[in-house]
């Protein structure tokens, strides 16, 4: 399984994204730890792990600690290794939802030619609404990784571009 990992760390002066290597990796702590080093300092660090054009998990650490991780399909832990450490051990549901609500169709519309198509396989884990803050709902999340025909490249672009660091990662993904 191949896999393309964004670190983006935001400090006083703005972003900085760096690609890291996931090689070795022992458990789900030591992917926190190498997010870590990309700035031990950075008061936000993320990292969007995309895995062969179908899984993306995000990792959040603030100032360091309190890792916080989504994952859009819970089979990927059954997919590979690398899944299996980051999203295994997550609950089977998705939490940060309590405030969501079902999108509605437009009124007078057609149901199909307003609303995207949602993946009805996509079973998203862990927490939604980890980019809450930075402007990225869980609704919206959920929404981005399970509309079809959406890759997790296109999914971490859509959320960087909210951010401010669309950019930064794209420049990595030339290199």
């Amino acid at each position: 399984m191949s896999y393309f990992a964004a670190a983006v760390v935001r400090d006083d002066s703005g972003w900085t994204a760096a690609e890291i290597s996931l090689r070795g990796a022992t458990d789900v702590e030591e992917v926190a730890e190498r997010l870590r080093d990309v700035d031990p300092d950075a008061g936000l660090s993320l990292l969007f792990v995309e895995a062969d054009d179908a899984y993306l998990v995000i990792l959040r650490l603030d100032e360091g600690e309190d890792l916080r991780i989504f994952g859009s399909d819970s089979a990927y832990a059954e997919e590979s290794r690398l899944g299996a450490m980051l999203v295994g051990d997550l609950k089977t549901s998705v939490t940060g939802l309590d405030d969501v609500e079902e999108p509605r169709p437009a009124a007078g519309g057609d149901d199909d030619a307003e609303q995207p198509a949602i993946d009805p396989e996509a079973d998203p884990v862990g927490e939604a609404d980890l980019l809450a803050d930075l402007g990225i709902s869980a609704q919206r999340l959920l929404s981005l990784c399970g509309h079809e025909g959406m890759l997790p490249a296109d999914v971490t672009a859509e959320v960087c571009l909210v951010l401010g660091c669309a950019d930064q990662v794209e420049d990595l993904r030339e290199v």
